[in-house]
This record gives structure tokens, C-alpha cells and sequence, in this order.
């Protein structure tokens, strides 16, 4: 299963981004190693992990530590080694989130239009909340991750929009 790997990382100034190779990685630690690796100093460090057009994967790290981990699908773990690593051991569904009083918008949408959160198919996993304090709330962010027609590279895109680093993880796609 072909997979594409971006991290960025919040410096002062700006973003950083850099392509991640996760060949031979061992461990979610050993993940997180390669994340911190991209720039030791940061704040904030994000890596998004897209697989086959299919699972979006994204990890978070907060300076250097308090890794939390949202996965598109569980599926991804029955069906790659290293969606087993990635996501392997997050039991959290996150189908539902009752707690939020936000409308179930889908991506681009109104509020008006009710729409389900995410796909019926998927089945989400992790800390959907993990960019709750940089504009993308869980209910948006499962909203993006089901929308028909979006694929793990767009969800990537709209996030990045809104983190203001799209530019920076576009140009490695291009390379």
C-alpha cells in the first residue's frame, strides 16, 4: 500500500514542512521520533499520513510530546502494516460526537443542511479533537474525512488551508 507522509511544524514565523519516510519503522514511538525529527524546537508538529487515495492518518505533537492520533478508517489498520502501527491500537470510535453542540455541516456546506459527520462505511478513530484549537473542530474535521468525493490529499488541503501551511505541504507533492 503506497502511502504519502507530510509533516509540519509550527516555528516562529511560520510553518515548516518536510516528506517523512516511515520505512522500517518499528513502532508508533519510533513514528513520533521521525515527527520530532523535522524540527526539534517546535511548538507544534503535525504529520499527515495519506494511504492509497483511501486513509488519512494525522498525529500530533505538542513541543515534542503528548502525541494524539486521529485515523480516517479503521480499516486501515486491518489492511496495511503500517495503518496496524499507525492506528493499530486507538479503540475510540468517533462516529458520534454528542457532546458538541456544532451542526453536522458537511465540508463547504451550510449549518442549515443537516448531513451525517462521516461516512457510514468508515469508521473513525483516535482524538478527533486533535485540531479542535486551530480552527478544525471534530465535527469539521469528520465532516471533511466523509464528504463523498474527498480524498485523504484534499482533507489534507482543507486543513492546511486553514492552518495557513497548504503551500508549504503542496510543494512537497510537487517534488
Amino acid at each position: 500500500m503506497s502511502y504519502f507522509a507530510a509533516a509540519v511544524a509550527r516555528v516562529e514565523g511560520g510553518w515548516t514542512a518536510d516528506e517523512v519516510s516511515l520505512r522500517g519503522v518499528t513502532d508508533i514511538e519510533e513514528v513520533a521520533d521521525r515527527l520530532r525529527d523535522v524540527e526539534p524546537d517546535a511548538d507544534l508538529s503535525l504529520l499527515f499520513v495519506e494511504a492509497d487515495d483511501t486513509y488519512l492518518v494525522i498525529l500530533r505533537l505538542d513541543e515534542g510530546e503528548d502525541l494524539r492520533i486521529f485515523g480516517s478508517d479503521s480499516a486501515y489498520a486491518d489492511e496495511s502494516k503500517l495503518g496496524a502501527l499507525l492506528i493499530g491500537d486507538l479503540k475510540t470510535s468517533v462516529t458520534s460526537l454528542e457532546d458538541t453542540d456544532e451542526p453536522r455541516a458537511a465540508a463547504g456546506g451550510d449549518d442549515e443542511t443537516e448531513q451525517p459527520a462521516a461516512d457510514p462505511e468508515a469508521d473513525p478513530v483516535g482524538d478527533a479533537d486533535l485540531l479542535a484549537d486551530l480552527g478544525i473542530s471534530a465535527q469539521k474535521l469528520l465532516a471533511l474525512c466523509g464528504h463523498e468525493g474527498m480524498m485523504p490529499a484534499d482533507v489534507t488541503v482543507e486543513i492546511c488551508q486553514v492552518l495557513g501551511c497548504v503551500d508549504e505541504v503542496e510543494e512537497l507533492r510537487e517534488v
